[in-house]
Formats: structure tokens, C-alpha cells, sequence
């Protein structure tokens, strides 16, 4: 989640008084724009809270929520607004990200846990997080971008010109764009001078920065082989913190900071606690493996063909080609009618059903037929549309098609064989629906990371994969006795 957009989406409180007013900062001491009191920024925080919590569901681990907890007012005790009360969350998602909303609410998914590997380094995050509240960089955005959009009425009414209005808006998104990597460098400092005043050695932050990026960096490598856009944690570092000049200056100026008590990075006790965590989709999500998906929970297992991606999503199991250019949705759906499947699919559909035909999968009857329907590569697109029935309640839902109309009878074969390949798990099959995990492993003499890609659930670039979420990419490798994470 973008921080930047989802504060200025959440802007729930009606501005009155002054149309500006400076405070002062807490952390710099200089005077910034500033339209909110305290009571509104934990107003704001509250109601923002809300917004969050139905986007993202808790993490159930209650041992990690303490520890993440007491960390984190550890480091608030000695920050610039000790006087806030702090809350920490742990979100059950996979996505890679931390942020922090105004009046004292810091968030962390356990994806971000995953690539952390130490107590210091987790101290690091929640110290970033922590600056941003503190030097009130959310607040401050919230108030450039409530003056620009008021501006940019007050033109637009003045000059009867709705485009002028639109300025404001404009100005509004570059304001808020502008912050960028000051904003973050500043966090950086804020965040490195609480590890060290507590104990930690700063160079921890850089550390949480350098593995970031190189997950940035191999997923650069993936989006091209799937021809989709990277994925990006801050998307504000030009270059690796490695040669970040600013970065290490903000790191070495925080040292000047560091407590008389030096804290152990406590590598093994964060380990330990991270241990056994989901990589990827959750409990209850299911599981891809290989080029099939299991789900305990519905009972069920389909096969995709060779060598293509499943992406496990909230509400669908969608397998694309290595291009992207050929995919296969499942979804569950609700049964309201006592009607057959090709009754069902009439009624969605309409009756220009073609290759139609009445079909069993295991303990599944439906129908399956060539639709044409709005997809994300274009209108009335041609696609193989199969619905069978699970129970008298729920059915599962197929839609494939191909990115060129002229390449989709090419692929109905492989299409139906998907959909046909659907059934319920054997009893040894089960345990396959449960989520990857991730598991400690003391390194043997020997043991390399290309030896111990063999161990993991990973089915491409297995190597690499685990030298990102250990900080040893792009080529590095574990010291016998050194603790590492795989997943499997």
C-alpha cells in the first residue's frame, strides 16, 4: 500500500478556522504547515485505523504481536512524541511493507518479517516507521494537499474555470509526490538515531534497506519473464544503499547516538519466533505447487499446465502463461436458482453458447461452453467458460481465454484439460494445501545455496530466491553453522 495515497484518501475531518498555521516540529525544531491539533491528528489516525483494518485482516500470533509491541514502545519511550500512545499491528498479508498513519498507528505484514533477520532489523523498520510519525510527515501531507485543493476551488470559483480547479488537484498530487525520498531519508535518520539511542547498531537499517532493494532488484528480473510491472517496497531508492552516500552519512551520524548498553542483534531469538510463519498466501488461502494449487479447507486440487504462474488472490486462483498472454481464473460462486449448470450458464450468458457440452470431473457435474465476454485484454472476447457444481450451494467457476482472439481454439484442449483435472484432495494430499512456511535451517559444512534450493517449495529460480530473503543476493553464500531461512 502507498502511504502517500492512502493518507490522502483517508482525509475524513472537516478543516475549520485559518486556512494555514505552523507548529513546530517535534524532531527538526523548524516551523512547518500544519491544520491539524493533536485531538485531530488521532482523530484522523482513529477513523484511518478503520479504513485500514477492511483492507487487511491481524495476524493471529499472539507471542509476535508482543514482541513486535514491546519493541516498538521501546523505541517510541525515547522518540520526540513519547507522550503519544503507540499501537502496532501485524497484518496477514504476504506483501512486503510497513508504514505508519498520523496519531500513533505503525503496521508491519508478516511478508516483511520474512525477509528481516534479526531483532536489530526489525528495530530498524519500527524506528522508520516511528520517524514518520514523529517528524508528522503524514500530517504535513494532509495539510499541503487540503491547502492546494482549497486553493484550487477558490481559483476555480473565482474564474469560473473547472480546469483551474483541476490545477489544484494537480498541485496537490505533485506536493505530495515531492516528499518522496526526503521524507524517507529523514526517516531513515529519525529511525537509525531510536536503534541507537536504545541500544542497536545502526548499520541494521541499512542492512533492512539493502535486502529490500535487492528484492526490488530480482523482482525487476521476474516482471520481465512475466511481462507485467515490478513490484516495489518504498520505490524511492535510485541505487543500492551500498553506495547511497546520503543513506550512509544518516547511518554514521546515528552512531554518534549509540547507548553505553549495546543490545545484541538477538538474531536467533527473532529467528526462532519467525519460524513456521506462512510464506506467500496464509491459513485457509491454499497452496500452489508446482504447476498444481491444493486447498484443504474447500477440499479440492486442479493442475495447470506445465510452467505456468498460479497466483493465489483473495478471491480467485488465477494460472497465466510465461507471457501473460494465455489464463485460466477459477472462482467460487454462490448458488441461488435450483437450475441445471447450462441453465445457469443461459441465464449468465445468454443461449449463443458454443462448443457446449455437459461435463463430469470427479465428483463434479457442469457445463462448459465458448462464450464471448468483456475481459482484461478487450471486448467480446472469446473465452471457455466451465461451471460445476461442488455442492447444492457453491459452484466452481472457470473462465480462460487468450490475450490474441486468434490464438484461442489453440488452447482449448489445454483449457478443458484444467478444467477436467479438478477433484477432491486424497488423504494424503491434505497437508499440500497448507501454506509454505518458513523454517530455520543451521547451515552444514558444505551446504551451498544452490544445495539447499533443493529442499524448498520454490519451483523457479529457487537459488535466488533464497538469497533474497536471506540478504545474500546476488551471489552470495551461507557460512557453515550460520542460520538460514528456507520454504517449504
Amino acid at each position: 500500500m502507498d502511504r502517500r495515497s492512502f493518507l490522502k484518501k483517508s482525509a475524513l475531518l472537516t478543516i475549520s478556522g485559518p486556512l494555514a498555521s505552523c507548529a513546530t516540529n517535534p524532531v527538526t525544531g523548524e516551523k512547518d504547515l500544519i491544520l491539524l491539533s493533536e485531538d485531530e491528528e488521532t482523530e484522523l489516525g482513529r477513523n484511518s485505523h478503520k479504513q485500514v483494518m477492511r483492507s487487511y485482516s491481524p495476524y493471529n500470533h499472539p507471542e509476535l504481536i508482543k514482541y513486535i509491541t514491546m519493541l516498538g514502545e521501546k523505541l517510541a519511550e525515547i522518540s520526540h512524541r513519547s507522550d503519544l500512545i503507540y499501537h502496532f499491528t501485524l497484518l496477514d498479508s504476504p506483501q512486503v511493507n510497513a508504514f505508519a498513519i498520523p496519531g500513533g498507528y505503525i503496521y508491519i505484514t508478516r511478508g516483511m518479517l520474512a525477509y528481516l533477520k534479526s531483532e536489530a532489523e526489525l528495530a530498524g523498520v519500527l524506528g522508520h516507521e516511528l520517524g514518520h510519525i514523529t517528524a508528522k510527515h503524514g500530517v504535513k501531507q494532509y495539510s499541503k494537499s487540503q491547502v492546494a485543493n482549497i486553493l484550487g476551488t477558490v481559483f476555480g470559483i473565482v474564474v469560473g474555470d473547472r480546469n483551474i480547479a483541476n490545477l489544484g488537484r494537480l498541485a496537490s498530487t505533485a506536493i505530495i509526490r515531492g516528499y518522496g525520498r526526503e521524507a524517507e531519508l529523514e526517516a531513515d535518520r529519525v529511525g537509525a538515531e531510536y536503534i541507537a539511542k536504545v541500544g542497536y547498531d545502526p548499520d541494521a537499517l541499512q542492512d533492512v534497506i539493502g535486502v529490500l532493494k535487492n528484492q526490488e532488484e530480482f523482482d525487476k528480473v521476474l516482471a520481465e519473464e512475466e511481462n507485467r510491472d515490478p513490484y516495489a517496497y518504498h520505490g524511492v531508492f535510485a541505487t543500492h544503499p551500498d553506495n547511497d552516500k546520503r543513506l550512509q552519512g544518516v547511518i554514521k551520524a546515528a552512531k554518534a547516538n549509540l547507548s553505553e548498553v549495546k543490545l545484541d542483534d538477538n538474531e536467533k531469538k527473532y529467528l526462532e519466533l519467525i519460524e513456521g510463519i506462512p510464506f506467500g498466501p496464509g491459513e485457509g488461502q491454499g497452496s500452489a505447487r508446482g504447476s498444481s494449487f491444493y486447498h484443504t479447507d474447500l477440499d479440492f486440487t486442479l493442475k495447470f499446465p506445465d510452467g505456468w504462474k498460479i497466483e493465489n488472490l483473495p478471491t480467485a486462483v488465477l494460472g497465466t502463461s510465461a507471457d501473460r498472454e494465455v489464463l485460466i481464473e477459477l472462482t467460487m460462486r454462490d448458488l441461488n436458482r435450483k437450475i441445471s449448470a447450462k441453465e445457469l450458464m443461459s441465464r449468465l450468458y445468454g443461449d449463443n453458447l458454443e462448443n457446449g457440452r455437459e461435463i463430469k470431473v470427479s465428483e463434479y457435474q457442469g457445463y462448459a461452453a465458448t462464450v464471448e465476454m468483456d475481459t482484461t485484454f478487450g471486448s467480446a472476447h472469446k473465452c471457455r467458460v466451465a461451471i460445476l457444481y461442488k455442492n447444492k450451494k457453491e459452484a466452481f467457476q472457470f473462465i480462460a481465454t487468450t490475450k490474441k482472439g486468434s490464438e484461442y481454439r489453440k488452447y482449448i484442449l489445454a483449457f478443458d484439460d484444467t478444467i477436467e483435472s479438478l477433484r477432491k484432495l486424497k488423504p494424503s494430499e491434505k497437508h499440500l494445501g497448507e501454506p509454505k512456511r518458513i523454517h530455520i535451517h543451521k547451515v552444514k559444512m558444505g551446504e551451498t545455496f544452490q544445495s539447499l534450493a533443493k529442499k524448498t517449495a520454490f519451483t523457479t529460480h529457487a537459488e535466488n530466491r533464497l538469497r533474497v530473503i536471506n540478504n545474500k543476493f546476488p551471489s552470495g553464500q551461507p557460512k557453515a553453522g550460520s542460520l538460514v531461512k528456507l520454504v517449504y
